[in-house]
């Protein structure tokens, strides 16, 4: 795992625990993301990303809302995938960002309570996976 990557995990599972962020959590954030965590910041606030749980499993995917015009919804997990072209461009292929800006307000949003919470039937779920 690179440094960077350590160093946000650690922050990351700070937040987590206390279900806050203090200022100096977000200036280590903001500058292991940059803009993309500004940007993520933004979708938090505005209360653009879902969870989206499967019952009885628990199994679990984020939807979170874009920043265009269009107000898109992508699915993201947030430490692994994100269906946007910023995360197969710019993550994936150029290796220029750790992650994306929905896998961060994801991670955000869930760190700080600030999900809309839905539940859907396992088969839903898998439906919806299914769409990718």
């Amino acid at each position: 795992m690179s440094s960077s990557r350590l160093v946000a995990e650690t922050v990351w599972k700070q937040v987590e625990s206390t279900g806050l962020v203090t200022d100096e959590q977000l200036s280590v954030l903001n500058f292991l993301f940059g803009k993309n965590f500004e940007r993520a910041t933004r979708i938090v606030d505005q209360r653009g990303v879902k969870r989206i749980s499967g019952q009885p499993s628990g199994r679990s995917i984020f939807q979170v809302v874009g920043e265009s015009r269009r107000k898109e919804e992508y699915f993201c997990f947030p430490e692994h995938f994100c269906a946007c072209y910023s995360f197969f461009y710019d993550t994936v292929n150029r290796g220029e960002q750790l992650c994306c800006k929905h896998q961060l307000a994801a991670r955000l949003a869930t760190s700080l309570g600030a999900c809309i919470e839905l539940k859907v039937s396992d088969d839903e779920l898998a439906w919806l996976l299914s769409k990718l």
